[in-house]
């Protein structure tokens, strides 16, 4: 009897143990390409004792890729292009750190009795990854006085076997545009809520009041989702907006063999 409860508690124990087994083996399957997250953090001189929260810092938290030059080279280009200074993005993010220090050194040379401090906090996350795609969503705040911070998000779809960031004509048939156009309206038309015929005109930013769609997209497992940031399309106070077009409604338009094919069913 003693030997068969044993025999009992060890099968539970090994049954438990496999739990847990399936989600990491599964995870690390689809990895197919190796990184580990950096963290570039610097703060201003006059911080003393000061937490973070209450004076200039800079934070950057991102993948960095075995091998794969080609991609950390992208993902250090999305980084200084969001919050450029004079329009031109630095060639480093510790070039990009030391800068943004500087000009907020030279803030407090020409208003030293002033309390508001600048903050910079940019990250890169690995949203999506199997053996053909990697997608990153690529986040930023900044804050160098005025009234309020910007915020943007962008992606970067990258094409694992190509080796580079796939645009919407790598995904979608010749001739898509305007079909894919329409059915976009159609969505984000819902999503706002207006008519078919409803003006665009005083609510929104798009070019001569047309409804348009922009390159910045992300592949997901279940559609394409746009995202407009902050003055894209709206006044800062409204935010991001997202459009999310399911395959379902697109999969004529998407070109055989993409990265995308493997999602319509």
């Amino acid at each position: 009897m003693k030997n068969l409860c044993l025999l009992f508690f060890m099968a539970m124990g090994l049954s438990s143990c496999q739990w847990g087994v399936p989600n990491k083996v599964a995870e690390k399957s689809f990895d197919t390409l190796h990184y580990a997250y950096k963290v570039i953090k610097a703060r201003a001189a006059d911080c003393g004792t000061k937490p973070d929260s209450a004076c200039t810092v800079v934070k950057i938290n991102y993948p960095v890729f075995d091998s794969a030059k080609t991609l950390n080279d992208t993902i250090t280009r999305k980084l200084t292009a969001m919050f450029a200074m004079d329009g031109k993005p630095d060639t480093s993010l510790e070039l990009m750190t030391k800068k943004f220090l500087k000009s907020y050194d030279d803030f407090k040379k020409g208003d030293p009795r002033s309390g508001m401090f600048f903050t910079l906090d940019d990250s890169v996350k690995v949203i999506h990854q199997d053996s053909s795609l990697t997608t990153l969503e690529v986040r930023g705040y900044s804050y160098m006085g005025g009234a309020h911070g910007g915020t943007s998000v962008s992606f970067i779809n990258w094409d694992t076997k190509a080796g580079k960031n796939l645009r919407l004509d790598d995904i979608f048939a010749t001739g898509y545009h305007d079909k894919l156009t329409a059915i976009a309206e159609k969505i984000f038309r819902k999503n706002e809520k207006l008519s078919d015929t409803a003006s665009l005109k005083d609510n929104y930013f798009f070019k001569d009041d047309k409804f348009a769609l922009n390159e910045n997209f992300s592949i997901t497992p279940l559609g394409i989702k746009f995202l407009y940031n902050q003055y894209e399309i709206k006044p800062y106070a409204a935010g991001i907006t997202e459009l999310f077009i399911p395959y379902a409604q697109i999969k004529s338009l998407v070109q055989p063999g993409s990265v995308v094919a493997q999602f319509i069913k």
